[in-house]
């Protein structure tokens, strides 16, 4: 309100200051000199043919019939002829005749003239219809026929815009207050998307935040399900340690066996829970970027060899055989010791899924795909197992923390912490590559591994280091 008042006022002073500097006896003074300088135009060419004398009784005569004071200026503006010479002070011939038609000028005496110059035919010098400029009282510009239709007009524009910044101010105003009301309530579970209304801007606004009121949602529910999860997983062993040490500590396991049983209980259970912290340790330095990815160039089927060397015990006493298969492979700039924790957690679940007289396969290749924009060059390893396969339902929560498709490996020998396979993805995308797998029930899974040859400079996930 206070700006569209400003505005208008300036607008007002501007039209007042126009008005009193151009009230209407003005403007009907002025007309007047154009229709009498438009009437000696006409009559021009009589006037070249008198002489000084009688151009001077001419000029005299026009000035008694319609009361204007009549000048002629040669070409060195010299007076030729005045229709007043005496009675008046002489009129200088105004500078710059050409650009100023019509205006205020000042004889010598001082006293202000309205007037109107043109140019002769022939170069013959200039003609000056002046008329002394007539007394402007403030009243009579107060009551111009003018004043009082802008006054009227600045009012109605006055409510006008008003009404229209006060509909403009909700218009915008509005939303931004539900976003700022809705933010108060953050974060709480009630909280409901804000509708978009107002200027694309405001709607644009609202968007963001709905956006990043689900995923604040989404991280509290995660943090809730973690916290869940971790509990939940640690209460178990911590069971087993406890019940097992209560049995050595009052002599329930008197006998040997029984006590090497429990400590051999409280040694898995132990260990089980320091593959887990030391898991979680890692999934909390990839979520906060502080991962250390030591960047070299490895040889992705030497990895895979050295990895399926590792698993050869396993393998022969699982009765599974595992088979690499990769042809040469250009160098890939990465971490290889984070690498060689992926492959191994993917060729440890595929060793738990095989049954005896399975095989798994380790196959790397070279795939350069072509886009609109750039040539990409990356390595894919397959990891392939024989196995019993991934439900469906399973697939898309497989690389979820905590999440195991198999419920039944819980509490058994081959029961591990979820983990894994999150720890894998993560480590995957901090080398700016991506998993994804295939599966079908008793038909056997894939897991594929996509790999840049370099590592981008910089990534959503991990600290980067030479």
């Amino acid at each position: 309100m206070l700006v569209t008042t400003a505005v208008l006022g300036a607008v007002g002073i501007v039209l007042f200051i126009f008005i009193i500097q151009n009230p209407s006896t003005y403007r009907l003074a002025s007309a007047r000199l154009t229709v009498i300088a438009a009437l000696l135009r006409k009559n021009e060419a009589s006037l070249a043919n008198y002489s000084p004398a009688q151009l001077q009784s001419r000029l005299e005569q026009i000035d008694n019939l319609y009361g204007t004071r009549l000048i002629i200026y040669d070409t060195a503006r010299r007076v030729i002829a005045d229709s007043q010479p005496t009675g008046q002070a002489p009129i200088p011939m105004p500078a710059l005749p050409r650009l100023r038609i019509s205006s205020v000028t000042f004889d010598q005496k001082g006293q202000p003239w309205l007037y109107i110059i043109q140019h002769l035919n022939n170069n013959r010098g200039w003609l000056l219809v002046a008329i002394p400029r007539p007394a402007a009282p403030l009243l009579t510009v107060l009551s111009d026929e003018l004043m009082l239709p802008l006054l009227g007009a600045g009012l109605v524009a006055l409510i006008i815009s008003l009404i229209v910044a006060f509909w403009l101010a909700r218009w915008i105003g509005n939303p931004i207050q539900r976003v700022v009301v809705a933010s108060r309530k953050m974060p709480s579970l009630q909280a409901v998307p804000i509708e978009p209304h107002g200027p694309q801007e405001v709607q644009e606004l609202a968007q963001a935040f709905n956006a990043m009121n689900s995923r604040v949602l989404v991280s509290q529910k995660s943090q809730r399900d973690f916290v869940a999860n971790v509990s939940h997983e640690l209460k178990t062993p911590l069971t087993s340690i406890q019940g097992f040490s209560q049995a050595l500590l009052d002599g329930t396991a008197g006998d040997p066996a029984a006590q090497k049983q429990a400590a051999q209980v409280i040694y898995d259970e132990a260990g089980r829970m320091h593959r887990m912290v030391l898991d979680l340790l890692d999934l909390a330095r990839l979520d906060t970027g502080t991962l250390d990815l030591r960047r070299a160039p490895v040889d992705i089927p030497a990895l895979l060899r050295s990895i399926a060397e590792k698993f050869a015990p396993q393998t022969q006493a699982a009765g599974v055989s595992i088979v690499v298969d990769s042809p040469d492979l250009p160098l890939v700039t990465c971490d290889g010791d984070r690498l060689a924790q992926v492959f191994t957690n993917l060729v440890d679940n595929a060793l738990k899924s095989t049954p005896a007289g399975g095989n798994i396969t380790l196959r790397a290749r070279l795939v350069n795909s072509v886009s609109a924009s750039s040539a990409i060059s990356e390595v894919r390893v397959d990891v392939t197992d024989n196995g019993a396969g991934i439900p469906a339902d399973a697939l898309p929560h497989i690389f979820d923390r905590f999440y195991q498709a198999d419920q039944s490996r819980q509490g058994g020998a081959k029961h591990g912490t979820g983990l894994g396979l999150a720890i894998v993805k993560e480590i995957v995308g901090a080398h700016g590559g991506k998993i994804d797998v295939r599966s079908t029930l008793d038909g056997g899974s894939t897991f594929t591994v996509s790999l840049p040859l370099t590592i981008p400079d910089f990534s959503s996930t991990g600290r980067r280091n030479n």
